[in-house]
């Protein structure tokens, strides 16, 4: 490791801890007492304002209070960060401006050597979504669902929401207490639990048309929550196993509640139980078609009565 770049993880680890002693930075950072101490003298220089503590059990703490000095990026983070932006370009993430803004001022932080490489690798690396035509860092034209920024800074305050839903010109009204809020298929989905239904309900972000903390009333707690859809998930009507090449379609894609169980040390054979709605027809056509993704190294243990009919039909295409 180099000295730049330790220096600034020591930093960062010293920040982060009350006290530290020299015996501790020798250990994590496999150095020596010459090499550590050393390490303290030029970060102090730096304008860290460390307090020593006399005594047999001595070390050394920070003052509160403090500002951390400015991190110096080493190359090999500035080139992480440069392709972590690339990387979500043009995905419907939220907070765009403030991304934008961010690469901005990345590029204006880093020597002009460094800037050739980011340069270089814009023209070099092309990510799922990109656009070959105008790759572009700063780019950042795939704007996300405009709900979707309200939606965070409210779930920030209060996971108890009202949300206000539009489907088929047809607008209604769900007291939800937000479970989570994620991405599937180029789609923000958020997983909630309906408080008067009692039951968990999937939201398309796209759907949504307003969204607000619910008004103060004794709604049941977290805890109560999960315990309700843990007596609810209780019967898995879906039971597989799967074989090693099965597991590596699996981690290609997998529906979001999907959660693999390994059964042997080296995880080339796994179970998976899970629960399908059959009274949702999208939910059996998606458990449908990612059965079929996942091939012929699977072993249905259980499966719903119309995934299975369904699987037998498109069988009967292939093999009449």
């Amino acid at each position: 490791m180099k000295k730049v770049e330790r220096i600034n993880i020591i930093m960062r680890y010293i920040n982060n801890r009350a006290r530290f002693t020299i015996s501790e930075l020798m250990q994590e950072f496999n150095i020596s007492r010459s090499t550590a101490i050393r390490d303290i003298r030029e970060i102090e220089a730096l304008g860290m304002p460390l307090v020593a503590e006399v005594g047999r059990d001595g070390g050394y703490s920070v003052m509160r209070n403090s500002v951390l000095p400015v991190v110096r990026f080493t190359d090999n983070e500035v080139k992480a960060l440069f392709i972590a932006f690339m990387a979500t370009r043009n995905n419907q993430l939220p907070y765009l401006k403030s991304r934008q803004s961010l690469t901005e001022k990345l590029l204006g932080l880093i020597s002009e050597n460094q800037q050739e490489d980011l340069f270089l690798l814009n023209q070099l690396l092309l990510f799922e979504g990109t656009n070959p035509g105008n790759p572009d860092l700063l780019d950042l034209s795939d704007l996300p669902h405009p709900m979707l920024e309200k939606l965070i800074q409210t779930l920030l305050q209060d996971r108890y929401l009202l949300l206000t839903v539009e489907v088929q010109n047809e607008v209604k009204s769900d007291s939800v207490y937000l479970l989570q809020l994620y991405r599937e298929k180029s789609q923000w989905l958020i997983e909630g639990f309906d408080l008067l239904a009692e039951q968990k309900q999937i939201y398309p972000v796209d759907q949504l048309t307003d969204v607000s903390p619910l008004p103060m009333r004794k709604w049941p707690s977290r805890k109560k929550i999960l315990e309700t859809l843990s007596k609810q998930d209780a019967g898995a009507n879906l039971v597989l196993e799967l074989g090693p090449k099965a597991i590596a379609q699996f981690k290609k894609y997998h529906p979001f509640k999907m959660r693999l169980s390994y059964t042997n040390p080296y995880q080339t054979t796994a179970v998976l139980k899970s629960f399908i709605n059959i009274s949702q027809p999208e939910e059996v056509s998606e458990i449908f078609n990612w059965l079929l993704f996942l091939g012929d190294d699977i072993r249905l243990i259980t499966v719903p009565d119309e995934v299975r009919e369904r699987l037998h039909a498109r069988l009967h295409l292939f093999y009449p």
